[in-house]
């Protein structure tokens, strides 16, 4: 993990000013390779963590059950560092601004980041609620369905034949998405592919939606 020099993080550029600067440039600024795994020890004194380029997971496992991706987090994310039990994993070459509770209380203090840093936070939140919301569903399928909407709402790019996801998913990474087995996913997959739902080029996928139905 290299912290780097620190830039204003794209959820800030509209409070761009010499105070937000100055907070900022305290705040360590890492550049992740990609496939990195880090644990909690490396973000001991971390109270957030705002994704600025890349993707990246947080991972859960305990106690030898399968492992599970409990957050997914997008250029201008804001999440809370593994804890543990957990890891951070860099799917991408991941930046990200590192904020202590020091630095977030003297964010708090300027005018206009508040509802910023709150917006952040709601977006992380409301991407938790529709995780479990997909996991409720008894149906692999079902849950595979609804993992590549929203993947598509939050990392998809909107062409004229579908939304197209240019994220390294593999069937693992999904079926840690979602509570399955990889070969479970493999079935999944193939069954959404034949009702013309999806189509799998690589590690590409293209979800066959009217991107007006995706939720913001």
């Amino acid at each position: 993990m290299s912290a780097v020099a620190p830039r204003l993080p794209a959820i800030f550029a509209p409070l761009a000013s010499p105070e937000v600067d100055a907070v900022l440039a305290d705040a360590p600024v890492l550049d992740l390779p990609a496939e990195v795994v880090l644990g909690p020890a490396e973000f001991e004194d971390t109270c957030i963590l705002v994704v600025e380029e890349g993707l990246a997971v947080i991972r859960a496992a305990s106690g030898g059950r399968r492992s599970v991706v409990v957050c997914h987090a997008r250029p201008g994310a804001l999440v809370l560092p593994p804890r543990e039990g957990e890891v951070l994993k860099a799917l991408t070459p991941t930046r990200a601004a590192v904020f202590s509770a020091e630095l977030r209380d003297r964010l708090f203090e300027l005018p206009g980041a508040a509802p910023i840093l709150f917006d952040a936070l709601a977006a992380t939140l409301r991407q938790k609620h529709r995780t479990i919301e997909a996991l409720a569903s008894v149906h692999h399928v079902d849950r595979v369905r609804a993992k590549l909407v929203q993947l598509a709402c939050d990392h998809g790019r909107v062409g004229r034949d579908g939304v197209r996801l240019d994220i390294p998913l593999t069937h693992e990474l999904l079926g840690e998405m979602v509570g399955s087995a990889r070969e479970t996913v493999t079935r999944a997959l193939d069954e959404l592919q034949a009702e013309g739902f999806v189509v799998r080029r690589g590690r590409s996928y293209r979800i066959l939606v009217d991107p007006s139905e995706l939720l913001p």
